[in-house]
C-alpha cells in the first residue's frame, strides 16, 4: 500500500514552503508530489534535474507531477512508475477541502491514506475564519485536519500565538498541533515513511531538539493492536505519529499507523521489525503511560 498525505491550507498558509523543505530534506525517501498544475506549485529550480510535460524530476528520486482535472488516473499512473516512489504528496489548493480529496482516495486500491496536514497563517487564520466569504473554507479544511501546523510563528507574540493555540483547539477538535517558522517542520512529523526505528531521533532537526521527543519501544510480546493503536491516538497521550510492527494475539504481523487522533492497522511483511517507534512534544511526552499502553494491551 502506497502511503498518501494530504496537504491543505488556504492561500498563503506556506504549503508550498513546506513541499519544498520535504524535497530538500527528502534523505533518500522517493517523493511523489502530486499537485493540480505545475504553475501552482514553484518548485525550487535547483532542485530540478529535468522537465517535460507531465513529471518534473527532482534530485533524489523524487517526482513532482501535475493532475489537472483527473486526480484518479493522475495516482494510477503514480503507481506504474518504476521505480515506485516510497510516499505521495497531494498538495491541495488553497480553497480545496481535504477532507474530500481524502474521501476519494480511500476508493482507490493499492493507496492507503497516511493523514491530512492543514497549513494555516497564525497572523490572519482567525481573521479568516471570521470572514463572511472564505470563513466557511477555513473551518472545514481545520475540522479535517489531522495535524494542523501553525506556521509563521515569528510574526507574532508568544501571548498571541497561545491565543490562536487555544482558539485552534475548538475549530480543529481532531487535530495535533505544531508550530514552525518559514515552513521548516521535521518530515518525520508530515510524513509516516520518515519514521522507523532505523532512523530514530537522527530524523528531528537540530532546531526541534528542544520542542519535541522521538523515542523506540520494544514490543516483542503478541498485542491486542487495535487496542494499542486506538491508545496511541487518544488525546491523552497527545502524540504527533507513531508507527510500528507488532504481532497481534491472532493472525499476521501488523503495520500500526498513528497521526493526531488517526490510527489505522494493517498486515505487514512478517520480516518487518518488531517495535514502536513516537514522536510528541518534550513538555508532554509520558513515556511512562506508553508503556503502561504497551502492557495493557499484551493483557
Amino acid at each position: 500500500m502506497l502511503p498518501i498525505t494530504i496537504i491543505g491550507g488556504y492561500l498563503g498558509a506556506g504549503k508550498t514552503t513546506v513541499v519544498n523543505h520535504l524535497l530538500r530534506n527528502a534523505d533518500g525517501v522517493r517523493l511523489a508530489i502530486l499537485v493540480n498544475e505545475f504553475g501552482s506549485l514553484p518548485i525550487d529550480a535547483d532542485l530540478i534535474e529535468a522537465q517535460d510535460e507531465d513529471i518534473i524530476s527532482i534530485a533524489g528520486g523524487c517526482v513532482c507531477c501535475s493532475y489537472g482535472n483527473d486526480l484518479t488516473l493522475a495516482l494510477m499512473d503514480l503507481a506504474k512508475l518504476d521505480p515506485a516512489p516510497d510516499h505521495v504528496v497531494l498538495e491541495a489548493s488553497g480553497v480545496a477541502l481535504p477532507g474530500a480529496i481524502a474521501a476519494s482516495v480511500s476508493l482507490l486500491q493499492g493507496y492507503t491514506l497516511d493523514g491530512i496536514i492543514v497549513l494555516t497563517d497564525v497572523e490572519t487564520v482567525m481573521e479568516q475564519a471570521s470572514d463572511v466569504y472564505i470563513g466557511d473554507t477555513i473551518e472545514r479544511q481545520l475540522i479535517d485536519a489531522d495535524l494542523v501546523v501553525l506556521n509563521k510563528t515569528d510574526l507574532i507574540s508568544d501571548d498571541e500565538l497561545q491565543g490562536v493555540s487555544k482558539w485552534m483547539r475548538d475549530k480543529a477538535p481532531r487535530a495535533e498541533t505544531i508550530c514552525s517558522r518559514h515552513g521548516a517542520v521535521a518530515p518525520a512529523i508530515l510524513l509516516q515513511s520518515f519514521l522507523s526505528q532505523d532512523r530514530g531521533d537522527l530524523m528531528l532537526p537540530a532546531h526541534d531538539a528542544d520542542v519535541l521527543k522521538s523515542q523506540a519501544f520494544t514490543i516483542e510480546e503478541a498485542v491486542d493492536v487495535e487496542k494499542l493503536a486506538e491508545g496511541l491516538a487518544s488525546r491523552d497521550l497527545g502524540l504527533l505519529r507513531a508507527k510500528g510492527f507488532v504481532d497481534p494475539i491472532v493472525g499476521v504481523r501488523c503495520a500500526i499507523q498513528v497521526v493526531g487522533r488517526r490510527w489505522s492497522v494493517e498486515d505487514a511483511s512478517p520480516d518487518a521489525p518488531l517495535g514502536l517507534v513516537t514522536i510528541g512534544r518534550q513538555s508532554t511526552f509520558d513515556e511512562t503511560a506508553i508503556l503502561s499502553l504497551i502492557s495493557e494491551s499484551a493483557l
